[in-house]
């Protein structure tokens, strides 16, 4: 059903801060870009000339390698394009502000599928895509990641193009495994089995870490929980108390109740690679895309003995989360929106998605992670990884809704409870329900 719009925005604005406008200005109707094969020259060389886009990012390695392109689709479609950027969470409010106000600017945005994009679709403030892809079929649109395309769609409509792609892996100490004669873990089983054959505390060695805190630690046990056979909802239903939920809850938070360094409770990842990155843990599973933490010489005592590996599997197999963990999204209020696709199809395309990974940007063309110069930029190791995570990744890593911090917190409750030696089934059940709220709310129920 549809939700009530009133109550959402009231629940997606009442935290944010009275701030300014972005600066911007509107239009009029854009001319349609001319067909493949028209002759080429004149105004139709240029389809958009003179006008203004408005594009905001983060402040993100994306949004720096994007920028020194910019005058090469300026001169080619004859548009000036503002570029504006922000740190995360002050793009989520300066972005709520303006479409609350249903403002025409930005035209197009950098945005957090899986963290705010439900919300934005819901509330009408995102211009579905759809169409836009099957009009170009040099676009190839098939190339994108499945898994990835997953997270940008909601409720069966395409709401942004992935711009940034995320795998769960397992970091090693290749040193370590070696001395010890271990083979790199396959399964979740192998890998506690080594943890627990490689921790010594009293020489400051610890088997594993991981994220700790209530909050961020959702996203890296999800792929344990996916590997089990596990997901946070199924259909309209919570499913955080089933066997195969608790089996992986127990097993993460068992991990780093055992066999992770004092003061895990306090870890998001920049803790979590830190103390790797200081020679202390043996195992580590995290993003992909954090990788240079650990591996930067300035920043890592152990940066040549890093090994990358896929996330060891469950009763159900390997299944990482594989999902877009930044894309590029219309605003639905522009005048300008064949002019903003032509942004984001450009910004999107072959090419310019082989520029920016080339800079460490993992991006979600397969073409490009086939190509040698397109993995230039990353560990020979890792790019086989990342290759076989996307074959059958899961496009999601926390519960897909508009109250999605609500739903972090409770499903973090679980893990919590482990690690302080509480009842996991007790607290599965107690978070099920809380999510089930939090769903059927959403529901309208």
């Amino acid at each position: 059903m549809i939700l009530n719009k009133k109550r959402w925005l009231t629940a997606g604005v009442a935290t944010v801060l009275a701030t300014s406008m972005l600066a911007g200005c509107g239009s009029s109707a854009t001319p349609k870009a001319p067909e493949p094969g028209n002759a080429a020259g004149g105004a139709a060389a240029k389809p958009f000339d003179g006008k203004k886009l408005t594009v905001v990012t983060a402040n993100h390695p994306w949004g720096e390698a994007i920028k020194p392109l910019i005058p090469e689709f300026e001169a080619k479609t004859g548009m000036k394009v503002e570029m504006q950027s922000f740190f995360e969470d002050q793009l989520t409010q300066k972005l709520t502000v303006q479409f609350t106000s249903s403002s025409a600017t930005p035209d197009v945005f950098m945005y957090r599928p899986l963290q705010e994009g439900k919300l934005f679709f819901k509330n009408g403030w995102v211009a579905p895509l759809d169409e836009y892809p099957q009009k170009d079929a040099s676009y190839d649109f098939n190339d994108f990641s499945k898994s990835a395309i997953g997270s940008t769609t909601v409720d069966g409509k395409l709401a942004g193009i992935p711009i940034i792609t995320e795998q769960e892996i397992l970091y090693y100490r290749k040193d370590l495994l070696q001395k010890a004669g271990i083979a790199v873990p396959k399964t979740l089983d192998e890998l506690t089995a080594a943890v627990k054959k490689l921790h010594d505390p009293k020489n400051e060695m610890y088997g594993f870490v991981a994220r700790g805190q209530r909050s961020p630690l959702v996203t890296q046990v999800s792929s344990f929980l996916f590997s089990e056979g596990g997901d946070f909802t199924s259909g309209d239903k919570a499913t955080v108390n089933t066997p195969e939920a608790i089996k992986a809850f127990t097993t993460y938070s068992s991990l780093l109740k055992d066999y992770a360094p004092p003061g895990v409770l306090n870890m998001s990842w920049p803790q979590a690679f830190g103390i790797f990155a200081q020679g202390k843990v043996a195992f580590l599973t995290d993003a992909n895309s954090l990788y240079k933490n650990v591996t930067d010489k300035e920043k890592s005592t152990v940066a040549d003995n890093v090994g990358f590996a896929l996330f060891p599997a469950g009763k159900a197999g390997s299944k990482p989360y594989n999902i877009t963990s930044w894309g590029l999204a219309m605003n639905s209020k522009t005048a300008n929106k064949d002019a903003s696709w032509e942004f984001i199809k450009w910004a999107t395309s072959k090419d310019v998605v082989l520029k920016t990974q080339k800079l460490g940007n993992p991006g979600a063309r397969a073409s490009v992670w086939d190509n040698a110069e397109g993995t230039s930029g990353f560990p020979a190791e890792m790019v086989q990884v990342i290759k076989e995570s996307s074959k059958g990744g899961v496009d999601h890593d926390r519960p897909v809704l508009i109250g999605v911090g609500e739903a972090r917190d409770a499903v973090g409750a679980i893990v919590l409870q482990g690690m302080t030696g509480g009842d996991i089934k007790a607290a599965a059940d107690k978070a099920n329900s809380e999510l089930q709220v939090i769903m059927d709310k959403e529901k309208g129920k």
